[in-house]
């Protein structure tokens, strides 16, 4: 997708499951975005609908949930089409559970779309974990994970679905949405801000 000149953050809504979830995370990563590259931000989110044609003006897209997702045929087209076209878009599962209702209703619906086992895993030194801040064992583990929450594993990898050599979909089950959901002016009371691997995935979408 080209790089427009004010970058913002999309989130899609799609007619099953629960989509709004996380509802802070995206101003944090924002602010992340504000203090530490020098992208023009447009600081409020936007929610599309995943069957408007609205998504292909999109130069991010994030989709979350817990429950179902079961899209709809122009949501399918409209997905397909967007990440073809060399749109990206940032899948979390905030029930960290690779056994949970989202983790399987999701990459179901990715095989439907793209073909059994397009997505994979990356390897933990792709560019992702390296094109703006240094993540040299791959994917951070969150929080989520080490609390015993969902299938209490902690993931060391992310998958993705790969287009023409660059990710169009970027997929964890790691709950970084949950991770990064607090308000952006609590940061100071971390010794590292959690967020900045987010913005090597903003990054990437951008640049790659």
């Amino acid at each position: 997708m080209p790089l427009s000149n004010e970058f913002f953050f999309t989130r899609l809504q799609y007619e099953s499951g629960d989509w709004d979830v996380d509802q802070r995370m995206p101003s944090n990563l924002l602010n992340s975005l504000v203090e530490y590259t020098t992208l023009k931000v447009d600081t409020q989110e936007k929610i599309i609908t995943l069957a408007s044609d609205d998504i292909f003006k999109s130069p991010f897209c994030y989709i979350s949930g817990h429950k179902l997702v079961e899209f709809t045929k122009k949501e399918k087209e409209n997905f397909e089409k967007y990440v073809r076209n060399g749109g990206f878009v940032f899948a979390d599962d905030c029930n960290h559970d690779i056994d949970g209702l989202f983790a399987k209703s999701f990459e179901r619906q990715m095989e439907e779309i793209f073909g059994p086992s397009e997505l994979k895993k990356i390897p933990n030194d792709h560019e992702i974990y390296t094109i703006f801040f240094d993540f040299e064992d791959g994917p951070p583990t969150t929080s989520q994970e080490l609390n015993g929450w969902g299938d209490d594993l902690v993931h060391d990898y992310l998958k993705a679905i790969v287009i023409n050599g660059r990710i169009g979909v970027l997929y964890s089950n790691k709950d970084y949405g949950c991770e990064w959901d607090y308000d952006f002016r609590n940061k100071r009371w971390y010794k590292i801000d959690n967020t900045r691997f987010g913005v090597n995935i903003v990054m990437y979408a951008l640049t790659s």
